[in-house]
């Protein structure tokens, strides 16, 4: 109904999504979980979750997700998927939260929009995503059975990411701007033992090239300057994520990087508004983290509500 007002609105279906739906339902508050497009997020394309608390063998990250929506449904989470939101009009007793479909109004938000793969912005990347370039090994690997591949980065996401593409890959070939990783020293043993990982140091990808698909890409070394092409019948990039924040630019404080700006209880710039998750400025971007920021923020919409009230 155009008149119900919520008493909270979340914006985005991931960890932090469900996990502040999971709170705020309990606490008794109406709310309702807006997701652009399927729920899950990130962990939705991530083979296996094994630093998640309570899953000592580990867990596909769709059957992780899938356990965090039940558990909000459970507690009476209104779950809307395909439903993006596109602006938030503020007001003094409830907010006005705009999306595709339809408006709602909230007493407060919560934004847990987590990010998007950030792109290498080389020539042939947009042109063969789709077609040779890729931004998740758990969609696209069983594509790449017996043939070589790269993957771009040096974090936790691209040596997991490569380890997972050992499973169908004859090579892969990490791509690293520095000369040691970044991912944690159990991926960095694992990606070290693995006789089908090559690594190439020092080094960005400065064009992709290919007839109608990916057959290769051309390589810098950033200390000497040398270029080289290399063949390849794919290109996986893990080079970090952008934060889904652009919508609220202009609504709430924002660091360098587009990260929304939080207090430690996840306030935002602007009363009665909240972010919690990989959306949110913050050093570290874990799922347990994620859900950490969404109990805080959801305890403090609970409280914000009370005193509204």
């Amino acid at each position: 109904m155009k008149d119900k007002i919520y008493d909270v609105v979340i914006i985005g279906g991931g960890p932090a999504g469900f996990t502040s739906g999971i709170y705020t339902a309990r606490e008794k508050l109406d709310t309702v979980l807006l997701e652009k497009s399927m729920t899950g997020g990130i962990p939705n394309v991530t083979d296996l979750i094994e630093n998640y608390p309570g899953f000592p063998e580990g867990i596909a990250g769709p059957d992780l997700m899938m356990k965090f929506k039940q558990q909000a449904e459970k507690f009476g989470v209104n779950i809307r998927e395909y439903d993006e939101v596109l602006q938030i009009v503020p007001g003094k007793q409830h907010h006005t939260i705009k999306t595709e479909q339809k408006e709602y109004r909230a007493k407060a938000v919560i934004i847990a929009t987590g990010g998007l793969p950030r792109l290498l912005n080389v020539p042939g990347e947009k042109e063969f995503t789709g077609r040779g370039v890729s931004y998740c090994a758990t969609c696209d690997g069983p594509f790449y059975k017996d043939t070589e591949i790269a993957v771009v980065g040096g974090g936790n996401a691209a040596i997991q990411e490569a380890l997972f593409l050992t499973k169908f890959a004859a090579k892969v070939t990490v791509i690293h701007r520095r000369d040691e990783l970044r991912a944690s020293s159990i991926l960095q043993q694992r990606a070290f033992a693995n006789k089908k990982i090559d690594f190439i140091w020092d080094s960005v990808v400065t064009n992709i090239y290919g007839e109608n698909v990916v057959e290769g890409a051309e390589i810098k070394n950033v200390k000497t300057g040398e270029m080289s092409r290399h063949k390849f019948d794919g290109v996986f990039v893990f080079i970090g994520w952008i934060p889904n924040a652009e919508f609220v630019k202009d609504l709430v404080k924002l660091d360098n990087e587009g990260h929304i700006i939080t207090d430690r209880y996840m306030n935002t710039s602007l009363r009665g508004i909240f972010a919690a998750g990989d959306v949110r400025s913050k050093k570290f971007r874990q799922i347990a983290e994620a859900v950490g920021d969404a109990t805080v923020g959801a305890l403090s919409v609970s409280e914000y509500i009370s005193e509204l009230n």
